[in-house]
């Protein structure tokens, strides 16, 4: 029923127009739910497994080609911005074709930044009678040696500390604890001192140890890390922490955790549509919770490009 390999059944049949783009490899609750979903699913859309990282990203353009009115990501934030590259990759490919979400995976920050269901059921019903709405891309783009890379995001992005944890997860740990897999590598990170990241727009030159940039409210799962953020407004939010160490943690961790919000006087905040990060040192980036890449790097903010279906 999983098999990453594409059988004849599965063929391109335009009458049905959704390709559903799923890890078969997924686990927890939801991943369970979804596998009992999947036959129900099978009869209303075309199925495509990955098969490997990033397999998602060839598998939506190819859908997109196929010429697929809405392809769907069936996984967590991570699956969902590998389609959205996908689909990005296609010259046209975000015209020709709407996003859906079937949100199994271990955060789903996007699908509840949306109100998206979170039940597998009511979000495929959303899928087929949802509406749809345009919304913000952003993008990171990495350029060295005259070689640059772009990569799409649709939520949030980080350098520093919280890219370094991503880095050092353990992917069987977070199979076991899920997101607390985060909290334990974030811990592991913090042993280590953390470089400066010079962060610099149009109007604002600043330094920090730690940089996270908001297309939306969420961060992390339910944290509203960004609450004056929208997907709609063409600006990334930008937070900007002086120091990223056990005094930054015992400052922010408590409030966070009480209210889901970051006490006032904890960032430096402000918007921006391009917003470049430096440094003289390793900093990873990441975005979606993916690692990126290092910097420097430079955000930017598409207004409105992205078709998605939402309640």
């Amino acid at each position: 029923m999983f098999s990453s390999t594409l059988p004849p059944a599965f063929a391109p049949n335009l009458a049905v127009p959704i390709c559903v783009i799923f890890n078969p490899a997924a686990r927890g609750y939801k991943a369970n739910r979804f596998r009992k979903f999947i036959e129900l699913i099978g009869r209303e859309a075309v199925l495509r497994s990955t098969s490997a990282p990033n397999s998602a990203v060839a598998l939506a353009a190819a859908a997109v080609r196929e010429g697929f009115d809405t392809i769907v990501a069936a996984g967590g934030d991570g699956t969902l911005n590998e389609v959205i590259n996908g689909i990005c990759s296609v010259p046209g490919g975000r015209a020709k074709t709407r996003l859906g979400i079937l949100p199994v995976g271990t955060m789903n920050v996007f699908a509840r930044e949306l109100g998206l269901p979170l039940a597998v059921h009511a979000a495929w019903q959303t899928i087929q009678r949802g509406s749809e709405i345009w919304v913000d891309l952003a993008a990171a783009e990495f350029g060295t040696g005259g070689i640059s890379q772009k990569r799409y995001f649709i939520q949030m992005a980080g350098a520093g500390l919280d890219a370094r944890a991503i880095e050092l997860v353990d992917f069987g740990t977070k199979k076991v604890v899920g997101p607390i897999a985060y909290v334990l590598a974030g811990l592991k990170a913090l042993h280590s001192p953390q470089p400066k990241i010079r962060v610099k727009t149009a109007e604002v030159e600043i330094e920090g140890e730690l940089v996270l940039l908001g297309n939306g409210r969420l961060y992390g799962g339910p944290f509203r890390v960004f609450p004056e953020a929208t997907p709609f407004d063409g600006l990334l939010d930008v937070c900007v922490f002086p120091k990223a160490n056990y005094g930054m943690l015992a400052l922010c961790g408590p409030v966070l955790l009480a209210t889901r919000k970051l006490p006032a006087n904890a960032v430096r905040r402000f918007k921006a549509n391009t917003v470049r990060l430096e440094s003289a040192a390793h900093v990873p980036v990441e975005v979606d919770g993916e690692f990126a890449g290092q910097l420097p790097v430079t955000f930017t903010v598409e207004t409105q490009t992205l078709r998605v279906i939402a309640p």
